[in-house]
């Protein structure tokens, strides 16, 4: 990643939207991988609790299918990485993989906040404090989607 590349990317709601599409693509993907990869795992706990299953005992019935599942399981955990540095890399936040809830950074009366978007919503319409999550995020007031981008110091919200 070269120098520009690692600057903090501060967006505009405009720039979310924008930088939308392929975010919805992106975090798609990521949940659809997180909810199978905490199946699979919850599923290896429960095999791993069944009479015979000790992970010490190479001869167990289960031992070479949870050999298999766990190597599944680390491949995918690899695949979830690239998923979110492909957001990085975009310089979008993922807050929360179970929900597709990213966070874009951006700058409210001079202060960073986060825009944060949800999976299945429409636009990025929200925003929150650094210090808050999602579930104290406010709306966007409407005048807000249709800012000028000249400076970023003036405030978005």
């Amino acid at each position: 990643m070269n120098a520009e590349a690692q600057r903090k990317l501060i967006f505009t709601p405009e720039e979310a939207n924008l930088r939308l599409p392929l975010v919805q693509a992106i975090v798609k993907d990521i949940v659809a991988l997180y909810q199978n990869l905490h199946d699979r795992q919850e599923r290896i706990t429960e095999i791993k609790r069944l009479p015979g299953a000790s992970t010490r005992d190479e001869d167990s019935v289960y031992s070479e299918e949870l050999l298999q599942a766990e190597v599944d399981i680390e491949n995918d955990m690899e695949q979830l990485k690239g998923y979110i540095n492909e957001l990085i890399e975009l310089g979008v936040e993922l807050e929360d993989p179970a929900l597709g809830v990213v966070n874009f950074p951006s700058l409210r009366k001079g202060k960073e906040i986060y825009l944060c978007w949800k999976s299945g919503e429409e636009e990025v319409a929200h925003w929150h404090t650094l210090d808050e999550g999602f579930s104290e995020r406010q709306v966007l007031f409407e005048d807000s989607l249709n800012l000028d981008n000249k400076d970023l110091d003036e405030p978005l919200i």
